[in-house]
Formats: C-alpha cells, sequence, structure tokens
C-alpha cells in the first residue's frame, strides 16, 4: 500500500515527496497534467524556501539556475525616474546564510525538485487526475479514484493540487474569502528582441492608465516575465491577454516599439483572491499550499508558503508512519500552519495595499511589497502545542499582549533575545570538532531527524543518555562547544566548536565562562527537523527533554494501531 499519495506536483507538492522519500516513506505523486508544465509563474523562493532546499539537497542547483533579486527600475510617462534596490542594505548574517530570495523560473525550480526526487526511484505520474475520495473500512486508509476509472490505496493523501484543487473539492471543505474583480492583471512569458532593454534590472512603467512590468528570466537570453494592466473594452471591462494586447501595451506605457515583443505565450489573467480553506485536514487527508489558501501576489509569498507547508508535514508524517508517533501529531500540522496562512493573508493584503498607494507617485514601485516579514525567516509557532517550555509565560507574536520578562530585559539592553520555543532555529558558523572544517549549524540540522544540541560541559551526560535511548529513532546529538573548552573525550554524535561565539549569541546560552572550566550554565536545545525549536532547558533538568523526545520519537506501535481523531474522509473534530 502507498503510503503517502500526493496530488499535484508543483513546488508544494515535489518538496513534501522529496522530504517524505528520502525518510522512507512509499510516496507517490501524481498530476492531471499530461506534460510537466512550462510555465514561469512564481518568482522565486524567499530565503526560508532557500534553506528547506538547502536542507533537500538541491539549493546549489537553484542557485545556479537561478539570479539574485533584481534591483528595479522605475519609469513614468516612458522616462526612468528611480531605481531601487530593496536589498541594498541586507546581507547574511551568522544566523541566516540566506538574507534574500533567489529569482528562477518555477519549472526549472520544479525539474531540479523532480529530479531530486527521481534520485530516490520516485516519478511523477502525469495525466492522472482525481475525481473521487474515499475513507477505507475502518478508517485505516483512503481509497482514491481517478479519472480513467482505477481506484487505488493510501494510507495517507496530500491535497497540492492549486487554488481549484480537485481534493478540497470533493471533501466538501469550504473556501471563503473574496474576489477583487477591479484588481487584474494579465501576464505572460515573453520574448524581446536582443538588447531591447538592460537584463540586469527590473523595469517597471507606472502611468496613471495603466502600467507594464519586465523581469528577465534567468537562464534565457531573451525571455522576460510580463506583467501589465490589462487593456479594456468600452464598457470598462478587462480584455483577454493576446500577444497582440501585450504589443499595444508595450508600445503605450514605454519606449519601445511594439515589435520588440517577438513571442508571447502562457498568457494568462490574474485577478485578487484572497481565501483560506476553514481546516487543512480531513481523515486521512490533508490540503497544502494553494489548495488550502491563496492570497495577493505582494512579497511573492505564494509558492514560499506552499513549500513551509510542506515542510511542516513532511517530518510529522515520516514520524507517524515509522511508528515513532501517534496519529495525533498530525493534528499539529493544523494548528501550525492554518494561524501562518491566516496572517499571510493579512500580511500580503497589506502589501498590496502599500504597494497600490506608491504607484500613484512617480518613483513608486514593487518594492514596497517587499519588507523583512516576507523572507519567512520570522514565522515561528509559539502559540503551538509543540512549543513546550518551562514556564508557561506569555510569548511574544503569539498574540499575547506581553513579552517574557527575558525578552524585554534583552530588547532594553540592546541584546538580541534568545530564540523561543516554537520560532527557527538560528544558524551559526562554526568548526567541526573532529575534521577542522568550517561548517553551520544549519548543516547539522539537515537531513530527516530531530537534533539535540548540548551547550557547556554539563550537557554531555545528558547528550549520551538522548543518544542510547533516541539515537536509533532519528534523533542526532551535537555538542556545542566554547572555544575554549576541553574537548577530550567527547561522548557519540556530532560535535562542533563555536570559535567565533555566534552560536551560543543565537541561541542565548552561556554555556561557559571561557576558561574551560564549566562554570557557566549548561543547556539542551531540541531542534525540531523542520528547524523550529522545540524546547530548551537546563541540562540538569532530567524530565523536559525526555518527556519531548518521547512525544516524537517515543512510541513503538506501528503507525497502523493510532486512532485518528478525526471521523471519516469529510468528517469534523470530535
Amino acid at each position: 500500500m502507498t503510503d503517502v499519495l500526493i496530488v499535484g506536483a508543483g513546488p508544494t507538492g515535489l518538496v513534501l515527496a522529496c522530504d517524505l522519500a528520502r525518510r522512507g516513506a512509499a510516496v507517490r505523486i501524481v498530476d492531471r497534467s499530461p506534460v510537466p508544465p512550462r510555465t514561469s509563474r512564481a518568482k522565486g523562493p524567499n530565503a526560508r524556501s532557500l534553506e528547506i532546499l538547502d536542507d533537500l539537497g538541491v539549493a546549489g542547483e537553484v542557485l545556479a539556475a537561478g539570479s539574485a533579486p533584481l534591483p528595479m527600475l522605475k519609469y513614468r510617462d516612458r522616462l526612468p525616474v528611480a531605481e531601487t534596490d530593496p536589498w541594498a542594505d541586507s546581507a547574511p548574517s551568522p544566523d541566516a546564510l540566506y538574507d534574500r530570495g533567489r529569482l528562477i523560473a518555477q519549472w526549472r525550480l520544479e525539474e531540479i525538485l523532480r529530479d531530486r526526487l527521481a534520485g530516490y526511484g520516485v516519478r511523477v505520474e502525469l495525466g492522472r487526475e482525481v475525481t473521487g475520495l474515499a475513507e477505507g473500512p475502518g478508517g485505516r486508509h483512503a481509497d482514491v479514484t481517478f479519472a480513467e476509472g482505477r481506484t487505488e490505496r493510501a494510507r495517507y493523501v496530500v491535497g497540492c493540487d492549486g487554488a481549484h484543487s480537485s481534493v478540497r473539492k470533493l471533501l466538501g471543505i469550504g473556501f471563503e474569502g473574496a474576489t477583487a474583480e477591479d484588481q487584474v492583471m494579465v501576464c505572460g512569458d515573453v520574448d524581446l528582441a536582443d538588447g531591447a532593454l538592460d537584463r540586469t534590472r527590473w523595469h517597471q512603467w507606472f502611468d496613471e492608465d495603466g502600467a507594464v512590468m519586465l523581469c528577465p528570466i534567468p537562464g534565457t537570453r531573451t525571455g522576460w516575465w510580463f506583467q501589465a494592466g490589462p487593456e479594456r473594452d468600452g464598457r470598462g471591462r478587462p480584455l483577454a491577454p493576446t500577444a497582440d494586447g501585450f504589443r499595444r501595451l508595450l508600445a503605450r506605457h514605454t519606449a519601445l516599439a511594439g515589435r520588440t515583443l517577438t513571442r508571447a505565450e502562457l498568457l494568462s489573467t490574474y485577478r485578487v483572491n484572497v481565501r483560506m480553506a476553514d481546516r487543512f485536514r480531513a481523515g486521512r487527508v490533508f490540503l497544502a499550499g494553494d489548495a488550502a489558501h491563496v492570497h495577493a501576489v505582494a512579497g511573492g509569498l505564494g509558492m514560499n508558503t506552499g513549500i513551509q507547508d510542506a515542510f511542516n508535514l513532511g517530518w510529522k508524517l515520516g514520524l507517524v508512519l515509522a511508528g515513532h508517533a501517534g496519529a495525533e501529531l498530525l493534528d499539529t500540522y493544523e494548528e501550525e500552519r492554518l494561524p501562518v496562512a491566516a496572517r499571510t493573508l493579512d500580511l500580503t493584503s497589506e502589501r498590496l495595499r502599500a504597494t497600490l498607494e506608491a504607484i500613484r507617485r512617480p518613483g513608486g514601485g514593487l518594492d514596497a511589497a517587499i519588507t523583512s516579514d516576507t523572507t519567512g525567516l520570522g514565522v515561528g509557532y509559539r502559540w503551538s502545542s509543540l512549543a513546550r517550555g518551562r514556564a508557561e509565560a506569555p510569548q511574544a507574536g503569539d498574540g499575547s499582549p506581553d513579552a517574557p520578562d527575558a525578552e524585554v530585559r534583552a530588547a532594553r539592553d540592546g541584546e538580541r533575545p534568545a530564540p523561543q520555543p516554537g520560532d527557527r532555529a538560528p544558524d551559526a558558523p562554526c568548526v567541526d570538532a573532529v575534521t577542522g572544517a568550517r561548517t553551520r549549524l544549519h548543516r547539522v540540522f539537515a537531513g530527516p531527524g530531530t537534533t539535540v544540541l548540548g551547550f557547556g560541559p554539563g550537557s554531555a551526560a545528558a547528550l549520551r543518555e538522548v543518544a542510547a535511548a533516541y539515537g536509533d529513532a532519528g534523533v542526532r546529538t551535537c555538542r556545542v562547544y566554547a572555544a575554549h573548552e576541553d574537548r577530550a573525550g567527547s561522548g557519540p554524535g556530532a560535535a562542533v566548536v563555536d570559535d567565533e561565539g555566534h552560536a551560543a549569541a543565537a541561541y542565548g546560552t552561556k554555556a561557559s565562562d571561557g576558561t574551560g572550566t564549566g562554570k557557566g550554565t549548561s543547556t539542551l536545545v531540541v531542534v525540531r527537523p523542520d528547524h523550529h525549536l522545540g524546547l530548551s532547558a537546563p541540562a540538569d533538568d532530567t524530565r523536559s527533554v525526555p518527556a519531548y523526545l518521547r512525544r516524537l520519537h517515543g512510541g513503538t506501535r506501528p503507525a497502523e494501531g493510532s486512532a485518528d481523531r478525526f471521523s471519516g474522509i469529510g468528517g469534523r473534530r470530535r
């Protein structure tokens, strides 16, 4: 029997398939398209998605195939009036290797992910449309019916099949929201005559009666993303996009002749939709990506939110399928990702409003949509039942009115506050204690496992106990040494040297007093497989870390012995 059947082979489905396949799950991925789509669509992964692609082992290919975000050259009345580089003041930091996203055509990103998936022996099954879903006997699997009449069985199904998701419709899940009929844009992939425009700039013409935007497509010599306000008929209704219409728009708003546009394909009309599914799980079926939420394009968070949905769900399915965790762990997917989706709808709507306001003035442009929030690096789950602190203090950012005392003091003293359970786990440069090679904490975290970091000499015994109890269940340990600590007799697992102190600073630990005497505080930090903190506790706390790991890795019963907390494929919570 298939463990997980993924419906939809866009970036969301492919990331989920890669993550599950590397965990040894029996995964299949189907798509109703007869051939892989060639559309460019999304302009690329943001900084957080690059971290995920790095974990999957494909970031190098993505970086090579794409380009850095480009400065934006803004025009008015056909003349250049301003140039802005939204990333001019940004740079990689010790806790974040990627400070910005990458421009890459979506079809090229999908190609890279398909190749990665094929390395696990899994290939996309094209031309397969899902037409039916039913719960199997005893609720132990889902039966999936395809257009050709075949019915196949899977333990779990994930709908990653876009805004018009067949899976969501078959489940009867609501997709509430609104469509802004007056906010319309025509889009397509075009070729311009060689040398017509500088390909080191994203060109943006904003006039009172319309707009044209042209961004070069990486990996092509003459290819561009074309976006524009539509042509309209005598009654003000938007006209369908055509190649000739694109040429007229080009001639009207730019200094280029219409014949400069030599090819136009994959033409589409985009209307701002702000909608979200009222639940992300029904029995053994899940929704992810655009199947679960759609929003304004401002900020470029559509594809990225889907990739991050997949990374959240993949490790949870993997642990349940392996029999380490009960099926109740899967409830935390909706618990964590639905609030993130809701906030993303609000964020992108606000960024769209800011952009529409900015372009009314000469020199305004799409840079108004870009903020630190659109990098994805600040997304966390402090409200989650998987975010276990030693105290139940209110957490900043979780909707509570007050931040914990420690965060308030850190901000007052000009220090960076320590990450809280649920936050993204910071990266940090360090040195491999055995080989002496430069590495990073995110390299230590990479792969399908939970990681327990130990700061300070007092963490050694606890790390040995973790390795003995959970080393065969996908839990890794890593001792983080301060620069002057004695490294003799290090225990099992990885060991790194925090030679510049970035790891201790990022995690708010005082692992050593700098003399190697071990008089500082020793700390254990549990990092989830998706690089979010589970908890941080003193190394002499003998209960918190084992209790947390038991929830994720302590089960020995087979996954199919766990009862779902939902009734029926289309059932509601009990």
